[in-house]
């Protein structure tokens, strides 16, 4: 994953693609490593970008976008 200034880039070597994540993307992914739940996930957003509440529907539309494209199991 390297920083860009409006997200990250993820390489995916299996099928040498190459993603963008947005910042908020980026926070997902980068809690996606099978020790955090989906909750913990959505605080951790929730903080990083001091919301008033959880985007628990956002974060499920980034965990089934991140999904589809193979980065998330």
């Amino acid at each position: 994953m390297n920083g860009v200034a409006d997200g990250v880039v993820v390489y995916q070597p299996s099928r040498d693609r190459i993603h963008f994540l947005n910042h908020s993307a980026a926070v997902v992914f980068e809690f996606c490593t099978g020790s955090s739940t989906a909750d913990e996930i959505g605080e951790a957003v929730q903080v990083a970008f001091d919301l008033p509440a959880v985007p628990t529907e956002e974060i499920e539309n980034c965990f089934a976008e991140l999904r589809e494209q193979g980065l998330i199991e």
